[in-house]
């Protein structure tokens, strides 16, 4: 019987979200409050900012044809902190969300 290793992939996965959807990457929660308490995990609030990683082409229209995605990849983003689907991709947890979640870009 071997004892095999297996080697990580150094391959970067590539995600390409379909129609209207959006793949964010959520910003870390806060570790204290700005009194400067420390919070538990379990009393963290889910942050409802992130960064576009990867948008899909478009909602499809009734006339057949794509709208115009308005976020792109590395806009920052608010949601709701409830929007979307959670998944894990190689130990960084990703959310996937459709465009209408997202209800504002942060310009900095």
């Amino acid at each position: 019987m071997s004892t095999g290793t297996k080697k990580k992939s150094t391959k970067k996965i590539q995600l390409q979200p379909l129609g209207d959807r959006v793949v964010v990457q959520r910003e870390a929660s806060e570790e204290r409050t700005a009194g400067g308490i420390v919070l538990p995990d379990t009393a963290k609030d889910k942050p409802a900012r992130g960064t576009v990683i990867s948008v899909g082409n478009g909602k499809l229209l009734e006339d057949g044809t794509r709208g115009a995605m308005q976020v792109k990849v590395g806009d920052r983003v608010v949601f709701s902190s409830y929007a979307g689907e959670a998944f894990k991709v190689e130990d960084e947890e990703l959310l996937l969300m459709r465009e209408d979640d997202i209800f504002a870009v942060l310009d900095e």
